[in-house]
């Protein structure tokens, strides 16, 4: 059940109105979390700023998306497992084994895993082991830096729909049970 309204993009007024007529020209559409995030004009333009920084960044759509279905199943939340599995499967072209090994941190692509795990297993605290470990699978600092951020992105979102209980416009995806 929703806690937070959702405004409609025709209801919308000053910024809030300006932002996500600029969402929809850029995408497409309002995604529901947008339309719940209107509520709040900083946040929903912090949140787009964020991710079109990050999408024009060195860390490709694909590793992003794994990025993103980490830290949803990691987090529970399932309106963004739900949106990030429409988009990992539509737009990153990553299959549905892919997809089910990125809710676990892993993949198929070494590269892609070590950039999973060299830093949102220990939340941000990597130990030397870590590091070494991601340099010889290649990962770079530009890299490195780029997963920081992307984390960061989808931490928001995720504890933004948790807390609005966002309804899910995508096929609904449920977090696994974490025992």
């Amino acid at each position: 059940m929703s806690t937070l309204s959702q405004i409609r993009p025709s209801e919308a007024t000053g910024e809030a109105a300006t932002l996500l007529a600029e969402l929809k020209k850029n995408i497409g559409a309002v995604p529901n979390m947008a339309k719940a995030m209107a509520n709040s004009p900083a946040l929903l333009k912090g949140w787009m700023a964020l991710s079109a920084a990050l999408a024009g960044g060195v860390l490709p759509a694909p590793v992003r998306e794994r990025l993103a279905l980490a830290s949803a199943e990691y987090n529970r939340c399932s309106y963004c497992l739900s949106a990030h599995t429409y988009l990992g499967k539509n737009v990153a072209k990553l299959d549905s084994e892919e997809i089910e090994r990125a809710r676990h941190e892993q993949s198929a692509d070494l590269h892609a895993a070590a950039l999973s795990g060299a830093i949102a297993r220990g939340r941000g605290a990597v130990d030397e082991s870590t590091i070494t470990s991601a340099r010889a699978a290649g990962v770079t600092d530009a890299e490195m830096a780029e997963v920081v951020g992307n984390l960061a992105l989808n931490i928001l979102t995720n504890y933004f729909n948790l807390v609005a209980g966002t309804e899910s416009e995508f096929p609904v995806v449920n977090p696994h049970q974490h025992v």
